[in-house]
């Protein structure tokens, strides 16, 4: 019984390809198109989803090469400045003080603790000119952006291709049907002679 299924299941997809004497040209052209699709398919969501991943991986690689951690004052509490959105995470924008590479004082906006005070160290993250820059993404961090964001790009580079291969299949079936329509204009007639 489960070899006849499997039978069955077998010749359902590979019916295309079987020798029969009702198989039209199309079939068989139909048979290329759904394998090429398939490898295209394959191909392409292979090395878009590994072209993107790369991409992403060394952009925040090189992020994270050129900002360095940096300790900071708090110029002022944090609580004295308003809250500005609803989405804070616990963290407010104070005022704080540090000193550049090149020994130069800067200030500047940073999230910090909503309870900290005036004077409480924290650490800031600047670029290669000192500019307060965001917290780069740790290297776990990148690793999951650069898989989602790859895995993402192969999908979709995957269903253009999927897409273009059942925009060439459908295509074909109407072409099919039209060469049926034909076909039937000229037996049609005959056939209904022989039977009235």
């Amino acid at each position: 019984m489960a070899t006849t299924r499997r039978t069955t299941a077998r010749n359902r997809w590979l019916w295309r390809w079987r020798r029969n004497s009702l198989r039209r040209r199309s079939d068989r052209v139909e048979a290329w198109i759904v394998l090429v699709t398939w490898f295209f398919v394959l191909l392409a969501g292979a090395f878009a989803g590994q072209a993107a991943a790369g991409a992403v991986q060394d952009g925040l690689d090189a992020r994270r090469a050129q900002s360095s951690p940096v300790r900071a004052v708090l110029a002022e509490d944090a609580a004295k400045r308003p809250q500005t959105t609803p989405y804070a995470d616990g963290a407010v924008w104070a005022q704080v003080r540090w000193t550049a590479a090149d020994g130069s004082a800067r200030t500047g906006l940073a999230k910090v603790g909503a309870d900290s005070k005036a004077g409480s160290t924290t650490t800031v993250w600047t670029d290669r000119t000192g500019e307060l820059v965001p917290r780069p993404a740790t290297a776990a961090e990148a690793r999951l952006q650069a898989l989602l964001l790859g895995a993402l790009a192969g999908l979709g580079a995957a269903g253009g291709v999927l897409a273009g291969g059942w925009l060439v299949r459908g295509r074909l079936e109407r072409r099919r049907l039209q060469a049926w329509d034909r076909e039937w204009e000229q037996i049609g007639p005959r056939w209904r002679r022989t039977i009235g």
